[in-house]
């Protein structure tokens, strides 16, 4: 499997968590919000990163390291995903997935195996597909998105949903629709959109957004 970004140690990406890192590349959304252009659009563009050279930072490292995320990209697009999660369960490392839930079935054998203790799963807007779609930049099965939800909800697997707020977008009445259908989520994050690295140009004169969480 390619790897084309290694981060040692973030005291973000996994909140409470100090983790490293492992970027996968491509994505089958193209939400005109994302920063990670060339992982999504030219990941043949980026070095990759030897599983070998990862193991043995991990190896080093995993005193003081409470996990790995896995994240994109779309790591659910990677048929080797599963061997991956399992070599790094194999370093006594649990693991936390970044996932846009378009791919249930996955997560859903993942979670069987034992593979994920923590889903990170965004949600880009109110359930509907014309919303979505917006946001998502690409068609998607509400369905989908609905089933991986449930996962969460339903306490399958511990985690959290999240939402990258663009402000002409998720306006305060589009935000309390959001509310209502995630009003059963542990924790739903809002994250801070940087309008200096959006995938749609159109976005770059777009203000900041704050970032808030939900419990």
């Amino acid at each position: 499997m390619e790897i084309k970004g290694f981060l040692e140690t973030s005291f973000v990406d996994w909140p409470g968590k100090i983790c490293a890192v492992l970027f996968l590349p491509s994505c089958n959304l193209r939400c005109p919000f994302c920063h990670n252009q060339d992982l999504v659009l030219h990941p043949e563009s980026l070095a990759s990163f030897p599983w070998g050279h990862i193991e043995k930072r991990l190896t080093v490292l995993r005193r003081w390291l409470d996990g790995v995320c896995v994240t994109g990209g779309e790591p659910t697009l990677q048929n080797e995903l599963p061997d991956l999660l399992e070599k790094i369960r194999a370093l006594g490392l649990t693991v936390k997935l970044d996932t846009n839930g378009t791919r249930p079935k996955v997560i859903r054998s993942l979670i069987d195996r034992n593979l994920i203790d923590y889903l990170a799963m965004d949600i880009k807007g109110p359930l509907d597909q014309e919303s979505y779609r917006q946001c998502a930049g690409a068609k998607i099965s509400i369905g989908d998105i609905r089933s991986t939800m449930e996962l969460i909800l339903s306490g399958r697997v511990p985690g959290e949903f999240r939402t990258t707020i663009i402000p002409s977008w998720h306006t305060p009445p589009v935000l309390a629709r959001m509310a209502v259908e995630l009003k059963q989520a542990p924790i739903w994050r809002q994250q801070v959109f940087n309008p200096d690295q959006a995938m749609n140009p159109d976005l770059c004169n777009e203000g900041p957004s704050q970032a808030l969480t939900s419990h």
